[in-house]
């Protein structure tokens, strides 16, 4: 099982300059955040990071697929992602980790655990609309796209058939000024 730990980068042995590191993330990786929504997971995790003498520079990018069920028919499908995120570390008197962008570590510490904005950029990177691509292109058979097909209203066709005539005459008055 991925543990968060595997996630913390030794930054105090590093000469400054460019550093990469490289991960690949799975399911397990999710499960420790106790985070269900994804079937399956294969996610390729590049780090930079850049030691400056005052602060660090990290950057994730991300690319890969996750299997998620689709909203409408609740078959499984692999949904590409690629997710990208900033993040600068600075060095202060306390922990403070309420900036997205920035994150404050105390003078001593000698490294810097990543997995929670990973999770999150990660978590974010997948469409808030889950829809198959089946359902988009027309390929996917589904009992359930055939039932709502059948229970989709009928409403544009009952308005071209059939018309009150009383409410004919109103149509009349109306104008464009």
């Amino acid at each position: 099982m991925m543990k968060k730990q595997e996630f913390t980068i030794p930054f105090a042995g590093l000469k400054p300059g460019k550093h990469e590191f490289g991960f690949n993330i799975d399911n397990t990786f999710f499960e420790a955040f106790e985070y269900a929504e994804f079937n399956d997971a294969s996610i390729d995790l590049t780090v930079l990071l850049d030691r400056l003498p005052t602060m660090l520079e990290i950057e994730m990018a991300a690319t890969g697929t996750v299997n998620i069920d689709c909203d409408l028919t609740s078959e499984p499908f692999d949904q590409e992602i690629e997710a990208f995120l900033k993040l600068v570390v600075k060095f202060g008197e306390f922990y403070n980790d309420e900036d997205d962008e920035i994150l404050i570590i105390p003078h001593g510490e000698h490294q810097v655990n990543i997995a929670q904005y990973v999770y999150e950029m990660l978590v974010l990177a997948v469409p808030l609309k889950r829809v198959h691509p089946g359902v988009l292109d027309g390929s996917l058979q589904s009992d359930v796209l055939e039932k709502l097909e059948e229970l989709r209203p009928q409403t544009a066709k009952r308005n071209t058939e059939e018309t009150d005539p009383r409410w004919d005459a109103l149509k009349d008055l109306k104008t464009d000024k």
